[in-house]
């Protein structure tokens, strides 16, 4: 039953990253993009299925956004390296920081690449977006979620 409830918050939670990544897809995808389900990236700090499931959604999500191979296995693995790191922190105010840093530089070198874009510039928007996205909306997530955990993540 352990496992199955792991897949199961896993599938969701790739499931509902990649919905509201297409959802909001003119503001998801960019040099300026602030991605609603980056959000979803304080999950780890209440459920382990959250690093698999962010990377699936993100997968799914790049595929969709028309960035070819280097956008979906290097935005991908960039979700997937920032997920886990966000698993380790010791305090709830660093849970949302690693999407911010990990995005920031790793999805500015692949904009960059991809579509000649200045490279710190891109860095930049990028945070600026991942800021907005994992503390302005992520943050207030971990308020709401921490009074029902025991109820969600069993």
């Amino acid at each position: 039953m352990k496992k199955t409830n792991y897949l199961v918050q896993a599938a969701l939670i790739g499931a509902i990253y990649a919905a509201l990544t297409i959802v909001f897809a003119p503001i998801s995808y960019g040099q300026i993009q602030v991605r609603i389900s980056e959000a979803l990236t304080i999950l780890p700090m209440f459920t382990p299925a959250a690093i698999p499931g962010l990377f699936v959604g993100c997968v799914v999500a790049n595929i969709y956004g028309g960035g070819g191979m280097i956008d979906i296995v290097f935005g991908s693995l960039a979700s997937l390296l920032a997920a886990f790191l966000s698993y380790k922190m010791p305090r709830k105010w660093l849970v949302p920081m690693p999407p911010v840093i990990v995005n920031g530089i790793i999805i500015g070198f692949v904009l960059n690449y991809l579509y000649d874009l200045p490279l710190i510039i891109t860095m930049g928007w990028v945070t600026l977006g991942q800021l907005i996205a994992c503390y302005g909306l992520g943050y207030p997530l971990i308020v709401t979620l921490e009074k029902y955990k025991d109820k969600i993540f069993k």
